[in-house]
């Protein structure tokens, strides 16, 4: 079991689950179009990779239904235990897993469905994790996957210097670990290498505005992860104050807009 310290690279805390929570309810309709597409329905039995603390396990629980069933799998105790008692609350079908994925064990031909978000970038060996979950797929199962295609998109319209400065050193801390953050452009290669058939590669772009829920989202993880940042030595704190600063102006700013990192849908089938 991994140390919570070091669970994720954004961190498990209260501050961090609160931005999850925005960061789902605003690509809830997103990972709902991604079930519709794969059909996920009553009965199912659907693997949730990643789940952290649980806003889509929760979702897909519903969906199987009393004779359905939801695998959550994460590596933060704390999340897992969150999920635990999300499932107690609701008396919901889920059974939470505190694991690393490479501890992982899957039953083969055991599961209907997949569904992955934010989870596969920050892996040094997706593609390992993908075959193990393809095996555990029955035959017609299918994933539906969620991941970045190029953080990079994320920019600001006007461009503000100290805040430019910070995100590249988000993204650069990204770049630094294990994983790859585009995974995302790599799934449709790597999903057809292991013979499963793509129903649908689709692109997820949001632009936000001022005052509007997107804006929450790159808002809140400027917030969370720039100290973080600075702690690591990666920006002075000079520049994450200033840059915090100007994330304020640009919400008075009438016109502004913030595009965020442009994230792909790819649904597959065994």
């Amino acid at each position: 079991m991994a140390k919570e310290a070091s669970a994720y690279i954004l961190g498990t805390d209260k501050q961090e689950l609160f931005r999850l929570g925005i960061q789902h309810q605003i690509w809830a309709t997103e990972a709902q179009n991604g079930w519709n597409t794969a059909e996920f329905r009553a009965g199912q039995t659907i693997l949730d990779l990643g789940s952290g603390p649980g806003f889509c396990t929760q979702e897909l629980a519903f969906i199987v239904g009393e004779t359905g069933k939801v695998i959550g799998v994460d590596k933060s105790e704390g999340f897992i235990n969150h999920l635990r008692q999300v499932s107690e609350m609701h008396y919901l079908n889920i059974e939470s897993i505190c694991a690393d994925f490479d501890e992982m064990e899957l039953e083969p031909n055991s599961l209907d469905g997949m569904y992955c978000r934010w989870a596969l970038a920050w892996l040094p060996n997706p593609k390992e994790i993908l075959q193990k979950v393809y095996k555990a797929l029955k035959p017609g199962g299918r994933m539906v996957i969620h991941e970045y295609y190029d953080w990079g998109t994320l920019q600001t319209q006007p461009r503000k210097p100290n805040l430019a400065k910070g995100i590249a050193a988000a993204l650069n801390s990204f770049k630094d670990s294990e994983g790859e953050i585009d995974i995302g452009r790599e799934l449709p290669e790597v999903l057809l290498g292991m013979d499963m058939k793509i129903h649908e590669v689709r692109l997820m772009p949001k632009l936000a505005l001022p005052g509007t829920f997107i804006w929450q989202w790159p808002k809140t993880f400027f917030y969370s992860y720039f100290p973080r940042l600075t702690e690591a030595g990666l920006l002075d704190k000079a520049t994450e104050q200033a840059a915090l600063a100007e994330m304020e102006e640009l919400e008075k700013t009438p016109g502004a807009t913030l595009c965020t990192p442009l994230m792909v849908e790819v649904v597959a089938e065994k």
